[in-house]
């Protein structure tokens, strides 16, 4: 894999700019462990080897266990891991990262609804916008992930 364009040292404000709002969400007051899950999720939807290899290691790192973080792509077939919140998080993440296909039902809503309030919710919902653009950013210029530039 080669990196095509250094996108960080091109665009730097626009880089710093996502920035502040990854901040935001990180004191949004959501928890780290659920946004990682679904900047994961996210990132697997989208198939960015890059962050899905960066937010495998903040989870591990984290403390994540190795079964839960294989089983993120199949949540739904490994619910009995995942809480009734997380579950939700990762079904609205999916739902709107897939917003062409999906056009967010208000069934999806109201699902998510039921385990955020308004502003967790919309906090949740910036987050996954902000992965949803750090994967085009990633994919399109070929970020290359840790564990390539580690062999």
């Amino acid at each position: 894999m080669t990196q095509r364009l250094d996108y960080t040292k091109i665009a730097s404000d626009g880089v710093k700019a996502l920035g502040g709002v990854y901040a935001y969400v990180a004191h949004s007051g959501l928890s780290k462990a659920l946004i990682d899950l679904v900047y994961l999720r996210v990132s697997h939807i989208n198939g960015c080897a890059y962050c899905i290899d960066l937010h495998s290691r903040d989870l591990l790192k984290d403390g994540l266990g190795i079964e839960k973080l294989v089983l993120v792509p199949v949540w739904q077939e490994a619910k009995e891991l995942f809480s009734d919140e997380e579950q939700a998080a990762l079904r609205w993440a999916e739902v709107v990262t897939l917003v062409a296909e999906t056009q967010v039902p208000d069934e999806e809503f109201d699902s998510a609804a039921r385990h955020f309030n308004e502003k967790q919710l919309v906090d949740l919902t910036i987050a996954i916008g902000l992965m949803n653009a750090y994967n085009r950013l990633a994919i399109s210029f070929r970020a290359i992930p840790q564990a390539v530039k580690s062999r």
